[in-house]
């Protein structure tokens, strides 16, 4: 921390620079001023990371790298406003600030914008053609059919957007004014990304952390991959009951023929394997352990007790297929069920009956369904219900929570599937309970958030699904020998050593194979999968520090300070970044998270890309300034949603402009020594109540309260503008004893305010800096409340006199507005009836108040009790008759 002793340098500094009104423009403006600064600041590189630091004078930030597909919106420059001002403030402060950026630019979003872009589909069967020309860029035609290419020219087509995005992202952060160091830009598909991700997958797989099995897995159809529990989404949707009569194979002992069963899901009567109730429901009791058959297949299957079964829903026994829903997963796992999957990845019914079907009337049943969508499917049996007179009255409909992925158009389906998993307390509770306790280890900012990381890590029913079924991504760098059937063996896997990383199993070889041995037996094949965005992602900390290249510097960095980032990513990013450093280091990745809340637009709803409802910034920076929007993001807290407000942005355009007028007014009078002393009881105090808002201001930042930090240094800048300057500003000017005081006081309280405005607005208080300054004022020392009131004799009443001085100017400028008369207009008569003590402050201050308020004559009246009141007698001008 800067002592005082280095922020007097600093002002001493200040002072023997050349008599510094040369530097100040005639006519100050706030056009143009945020290009010359970036320019500036990247040729003189005053935000390049120290890497001779020592660790504990390092600030190291774990920065989010943005997903690269398509623009940035005001969600970002919200968020990232945060960071920077969090940023500049520890720079101020001496640290060593380690801040990175990175793309994260793999994955489907980038998958998604490249077939819209280009007019493309990946299919991998295709051949890799080395001339291929998209057919559109930028300006596919709707309803256009896109061109099935292969995967090296799709990944191809990848990198070349990612490459435009990226630069367009970069230019926009440039003039939002992130101080981050672009020298340890990262992006996550780089080869250096691959190979930490691979390397720390392997790590993973080595320790048993990583492991694959074929299970029930939730996949999207549309994108053809599966999806982890974390990237779920719950969304209303219009369904409906089908009541259906289930017939017993033996005697019913309560008499009756049939059990009737609820489902919305009728379509997957051909994958049921169970019947459930619960253990208590007495209508069930004498079933459990009995079988019945199903509808139009009369296959035959058991009916079960397990607490999940709702009791009062529906007819209170349930149909358990493999797989309808998460439950259905549950009641299969836990009651030790066969599977008898009807549903293919590609969302249609497959092909072949499950062998349990055995009469031909049941295999044409199938047979009828087979190839539909499962929607076709539903419609379809329903009609064979009918029919069949296992229907019980009509569909009800109603509309309830279904299961989608984040991302996706139509809802997941559960397909059995091999995947990759990486343990994270799911299904180890001992596991679970360490990750509880390393999100102990951190200060959350808001510590409400805590809740929400410890409410996901207690509901995790699975580990973490890391494979992905898509092109461009991190390999999965693993083969497989083929036996002399044809068949892969999953259980030993071929790992390359870590000298060949990066690798991709799809076109590279295993030691001691050759290419013509891919696929055939006694072979290889290599694993298709690509890892999960998010198994990458995790990884930011390492990949920013270097973990793999400068293990000095990952050092010197990590575990880091601070990681910033969206709420609603809790259970994505942080958690899984978590999950990676404590199998990995043992520790949490950062000491602090710091939480932002939601972008909302005039409807209260979260902007987003996907909803449509996104503002863009560059017209923002045009019309208002980029200090002008960053105040706005940096006037909401932490993890509070915030709407989206130009009326912000003009507030924030006139406190820069007002920046921009005071210190040309201060820096107008010729400047004073610092040995001069601040004698006058009104500088004293407010010098002394400026020390009170650099505390305030500076334990705001400490606590990463940003907004706090805004709101008491704006508060006192605009009564420093309305009132201090407006009480001093004649005897700055006069040629009085007293005039060093007021230009002495007046040139301090500059300094701070520019310097506590600093990392909210960096480029105006650059430019206003500069005209007195030879440094830039974000290298400049952070000012302290000692440093602000070294060399005074400090008042215990600094406040009172500020208060009833004050009131006493703010009478006489309400009774001269109210006149609609300029404030200039002179006051013959002012008569003051306040407390004795009251009226001792304001006779201290008389001439400061006789000068603003233009006075004449002043009586005053002592009262013991009741409020200052001051009565205005002004000279107006005679109105003609």
């Amino acid at each position: 921390m800067p002592s005082p002793t280095k922020w007097q340098y600093s002002y001493t500094a200040m002072n023997d620079s050349a008599n510094q009104t040369s530097g100040v423009p005639d006519s100050p403006s706030l056009d143009k001023i945020e290009a010359r600064w970036i320019e500036t600041w990247e040729r003189t590189g005053i935000n390049k990371f120290d890497r001779t630091a020592s660790r504990e004078n390092v600030f190291a930030i774990d920065t989010p790298p943005p997903t690269v597909s398509g623009s940035l919106h005001m969600g970002h420059v919200f968020s990232y406003t945060h960071t920077d001002a969090l940023a500049r403030f520890w720079r101020m402060r001496g640290k060593a600030v380690f801040y990175p950026m990175g793309w994260d630019d793999n994955g489907l979003p980038t998958e998604r914008r490249v077939q819209n872009y280009f007019g493309v589909t990946c299919d991998p069967s295709v051949a890799f053609d080395k001339s291929f020309t998209p057919p559109f860029r930028g300006d596919v035609p709707k309803g256009q059919r896109s061109v099935a290419i292969s995967r090296p020219n799709f990944i191809a087509l990848c990198e070349e957007l990612t490459h435009q995005d990226e630069k367009v992202f970069e230019d926009l952060f440039r003039r939002l004014g992130l101080s981050v160091d672009w020298s340890l830009l990262y992006t996550t598909i780089s080869e250096h990304a691959r190979r930490t991700s691979q390397h720390a997958f392997l790590r993973n797989l080595s320790r048993g952390e990583a492991y694959s099995q074929e299970a029930p897995t939730l996949w999207d159809v549309d994108f053809g991959t599966a999806v982890a529990q974390a990237e779920l989404e719950d969304r209303e949707r219009p369904g409906a009951y089908h009541a259906i009569a289930f017939r017993h194979s033996e005697g019913n002992p309560n008499g009756a023929s049939e059990i009737v069963i609820d489902t919305t899901r009728p379509e997957l009567i051909g994958a049921c394997v169970a019947l459930v109730a619960h253990p208590d429901d007495a209508r069930y009791a004498q079933l459990f352990g009995k079988t019945v058959r199903t509808p139009l297949f009369d296959v035959e299957v058991p009916v079960r007790s397990h607490p999940l079964a709702q009791i009062d829903k529906g007819t209170g026994i349930a149909m358990v297929c493999t797989f309808g829903d998460l439950t259905d997963v549950i009641w299969w796992r836990e009651l030790n069920l066969p599977t008898r999957a009807i549903v293919g990845r590609n969302g249609r019914i497959v092909a072949d009956a499950p062998e349990v079907m055995k009469s031909p009337s049941a295999i044409g049943a199938h047979a009828q369904l087979a190839g539909k969508t499962v929607k076709q499917a539903q419609v379809a049996i329903v009609e064979m219900l009918r029919a069949s007179g296992d229907l019980r009255g009509e569909p009800r409909a109603i509309t309830h929570q279904v299961k989608f992925y984040e991302r996706g158009d139509r809802p997941l389906e559960i397909v059995t599937s091999r995947q990759w998993y990486i343990r994270n307390g799911g299904r180890d509770e001992a596991l679970r309970e360490q990750l509880l306790q390393r999100g102990s280890q951190l200060t959350w900012h808001p510590d409400f958030m805590e809740h929400r990381y410890d409410n996901w890590v207690e509901g995790l029913n699975g580990d973490w699904l890391v494979s992905r079924q898509r092109y461009f991504g991190v390999p999965v760098p693993l083969w497989y020998k083929v036996d002399a059937t044809g068949q892969p063996d999953f259980s030993a896997p071929l790992v390359p050593p870590d000298e060949r990383l990066p690798i991709d199993p799809s076109s590279d070889v295993p030691s001691g194979y050759n290419e013509f041995q891919r696929g055939v037996a006694g072979g290889f094949i290599g694993d298709p999968d690509v890892m999960d965005t998010w198994a990458t992602s995790s990884l930011t900390p390492q990949l920013a520090g270097r973990w793999l290249d400068n293990n000095a510097m990952f050092k010197n960095v990590f575990p880091m300070d601070m990681r910033p980032q969206a709420h609603d990513i809790i259970r994505t990013w942080l958690f899984s970044t978590m999950v990676r450093s404590h199998l990995e280091f043992g520790v949490a990745p950062w000491r602090n998270a710091t939480l932002s809340g939601w972008i909302l637009d005039p409807e209260r709803k979260k902007m987003s890309k996907s909803k449509g409802n996104v503002v863009t910034p560059l017209k923002l920076f045009d019309e208002y300034g980029s200090d002008a929007v960053r105040y706005w993001a940096a006037s909401a807290r932490l993890g509070v949603d915030t709407a989206f407000s130009e009326g912000q942005m003009t507030v924030g355009r006139k406190l820069a402009t007002k920046l921009l007028n005071v210190s040309k007014f201060v820096l107008g009078f010729d400047a004073v020594s610092e040995a001069t002393p601040v004698t006058q009881p009104l500088d004293i105090a407010m010098l002394q109540r400026l020390a009170q808002v650099v505390q305030e201001s500076t334990n705001a930042f400490e606590k990463f309260d940003y907004a706090r930090a805004l709101e008491r240094t704006e508060a006192f800048f605009w009564w420093f503008c309305d009132d201090y300057v407006e009480l001093v500003k004649t005897r700055a000017y006069e040629k009085s004893e007293h005039t060093a005081s007021a230009v002495a006081a007046l040139r301090r309280a500059l300094a701070a305010l520019q310097q506590l405005m600093a990392p909210l607005m960096p480029f105006v208080t650059e430019e206003v800096w500069h005209w007195w300054q030879n440094e830039s004022i974000h290298t400049s020392s952070w000012p302290t409340a000692a440093g602000i009131s070294a060399n005074i004799a400090t008042r215990d009443d600094s406040e009172d006199l500020l208060n009833t001085v004050c009131e006493v100017l703010s009478q006489i400028r309400r009774a001269k507005t109210e006149a609609k008369t300029s404030q200039r207009t002179a006051v013959t008569d002012l008569s003051i009836s306040a407390t004795p003590s009251q009226l001792r402050l304001i006779e201290i201050c008389m001439q400061d108040l006789r000068n603003s308020g233009v006075l004449r004559n002043v009586a005053t009246t002592s009262h013991e009790l009741g409020a200052i009141s001051a009565r205005v007698q002004l000279a107006l001008p005679e109105v003609a008759t």
